[in-house]
């Protein structure tokens, strides 16, 4: 665990067990180059014996009488060298460090996340706490970043967890803990679904023993004059159903929930942040399991919104549950719409596992989310809103199929979404980045957050022009 605190202290001037120092190709930072000085050229000597040029993530670790001094290689990414950073400094035995701030906002958050685990269900030893003095930092930037976390936090727990663990009845557990922070929280049972006539919805939940919720969320500071309507994935588990998935595809389903997961992680940061508009999540939880009364390729299902739909794969449940989310939250009153699921592996294809695709229906919706994307450090890429292409959804006997053929899957998911809304939208389809298979510079394994801080961006670039 990491602790941040602002210090005016300068690395000549702090008195701490460790002091990071920044190389840059070869050379030291400004700060490192006074420090230097104080020591006589100690560092500069160091480097060159031991040939150091400070490459991204290169370290070199120095002991003197006049203390303890790690060298480090920074990255383009600041926010990559403070996740590399976090997983260096855990391994070492300091209980402090004092880190030339630089860029303060984007490195304390990349030092939060890249400090994070997910080890409740391991045997561990005592938490080690590491407090990191950020020189020349203001501590209004260390709060947000620690707020922000904290919401990036909590939807990757959610994700990592086991899905006998997380089940829809269980998310809506967690999305109603969000009350103590002031938000107001509804939970619809299967009977409320159905009265509502979500039909896609329940037809991909009719599969499984543990049934369904229909999640609604609602942060309404005092004074609000903007709105931001969140729609997310709530897969908590997807076998594929009939459509049965491969092992190897199946083994982390338990993350198909993770658009979900980070509408709550967004809400949660928005709260804590005292973000001054309106936003509403929608979340529809089930899973899609193989039983006797699952949905099966030939069936017939009405949306909310009052379409058919005729099931050409089981396996493309997640835009049948998100259909009538959407619908819904038209019908709740949204100007705008931002959604996220893990949709498609064609969005991985096309974009590997580190870019989410975005598709808009409005231009200058699409460009209010790419900036925040691009502020909050995640990686969006815009693909096209091919009209030609809902030719593919065609269907002989209901007003649209689920899928079309295998080329331009993901074009033609996000086309399929776009039936069921008048209003602006965004879909970002986050498939790739929202679960990652090693560890990286922000995280381990697991759950990434993904979709979180962007979503805030949104939020507060929403603020600044109402």
């Amino acid at each position: 665990m990491i602790t941040l605190h602002a210090t005016e202290a300068t690395l000549a001037e702090g008195k701490v067990p460790l002091k990071v120092v920044w190389v840059r190709k070869g050379e030291l930072t400004p700060q490192g180059q006074v420090l230097d000085a104080h020591l006589d050229g100690f560092l500069r000597r160091a480097m060159a014996e031991a040939g150091f040029k400070g490459e991204a993530g290169e370290s070199l670790l120095l002991a003197s009488s006049e203390g303890n001094f790690l060298l480090f290689g920074l990255d383009e990414d600041i926010r990559a060298t403070g996740g590399r950073l976090a997983q260096m400094l855990s391994k070492l035995a300091f209980p402090e460090a004092l880190v030339e701030a630089l860029e303060a906002y984007p490195l304390a958050e990349g030092l939060l996340l890249g400090a994070y685990r997910f080890d409740r269900y391991k045997e561990k030893g005592e938490d080690k706490v590491l407090a990191l003095h950020l020189s020349r930092a203001r501590p209004e930037e260390l709060e947000r970043a620690r707020k922000v976390a904290e919401g990036v936090f909590w939807a990757r727990d959610l994700v990592n967890e086991p899905p006998n663990v997380l089940t829809p009845e269980a998310l809506a557990e967690a999305a109603l803990s969000l009350r103590a922070l002031g938000l107001t929280v509804e939970v619809l049972d299967e009977e409320a679904i159905r009265a509502l006539g979500m039909g896609a919805f329940l037809a991909v939940a009719q599969g499984s023993q543990n049934p369904p919720r229909f999640i609604h969320l609602r942060y309404a500071p005092e004074g609000a004059r903007e709105r931001l309507d969140l729609v997310g994935k709530g897969l908590t588990f997807d076998s594929g159903g009939y459509s049965l998935k491969p092992t190897e595809s199946m083994a982390t389903m338990k993350g198909d929930m993770a658009g979900g997961a980070a509408v709550l992680g967004a809400l949660k940061g928005a709260a804590l942040l005292g973000l001054p508009l309106e936003i509403r999540g929608y979340i529809a939880a089930c899973e899609n399991m193989v039983s006797g009364r699952a949905y099966r390729l030939g069936d017939v299902l009405k949306t909310f919104a009052g379409k058919t739909v005729e099931v050409m794969n089981t396996d493309a449940e997640g835009r049948l549950t998100l259909a009538d989310a959407l619908a819904y939250a038209e019908r709740q009153g949204a100007k705008r719409i931002l959604e996220l699921s893990t949709l498609t592996g064609s969005a991985v294809v096309a974009l590997g596992e580190e870019v989410a695709a975005l598709f808009a229906t409005e231009e200058t919706w699409q460009k209010r989310v790419e900036e925040a994307a691009r502020k909050a450090g995640e990686k969006v890429w815009p693909l096209p809103l091919e009209k030609a292409y809902r030719e593919k959804l065609k269907s002989p006997v209901a007003d649209m199929r689920n899928v079309g053929d295998r080329y331009g899957g993901a074009i033609t998911a996000a086309l399929f979404l776009a039936e069921f809304v008048t209003v602006p939208l965004v879909h970002l389809d986050i498939a790739g980045p929202a679960f990652a298979k090693k560890a990286h510079a922000l995280g381990p394994e697991g759950g990434t957050g993904f979709g979180v801080r962007t979503v805030l961006e949104v939020a507060q670039g929403l603020t600044e022009v109402a």
